[in-house]
């Protein structure tokens, strides 16, 4: 709902801003100030705010987990989406850090870790 809201709002400013400069200055002027509005509300729904709704709001999204791995887990700390997979063609974890755009992504790998079998008692 909330996402909806926000891209009514977007493309409500976008029009309003086409037919605003458009009708008093020029239409050529109001097509691209209202183009660039859009455009900024679309990078920043999708570097920014698409995590941000699902996390506060309630909203989807999907992620993909990357081929050969298999998900185990996935948390919230503080406005980031850590995901956890295993790789059993190397016996590692890896905790990725989600983000769009691949800004600002962390990652931690442990290596030696076998999450899924249990390990042979000596």
């Amino acid at each position: 709902m909330i996402t909806y809201l926000y891209w009514i709002a977007v493309i409500s400013v976008a029009l309003f801003v086409f037919w605003g400069v458009g009708r008093y200055l020029r239409w050529k002027a109001g097509l691209i100030g209202g183009l660039a509005v859009l455009l900024i509300g679309w990078l920043m729904y999708f570097f920014h705010y698409e995590q941000h709704f699902v996390k506060n709001y309630g909203g989807v999204m999907s992620i993909e987990v990357p081929k050969g791995q298999m998900h185990i887990q996935a948390t919230w700390k503080d406005e980031n989406l850590w995901i956890e997979n295993y790789n059993p063609e190397n016996n590692t974890c890896i905790f990725s850090e989600y983000s769009k755009g691949n800004l600002l992504e962390g990652r931690v790998t442990i290596k030696n870790c076998n999450p899924l079998m249990p390990k042979a008692e000596q």
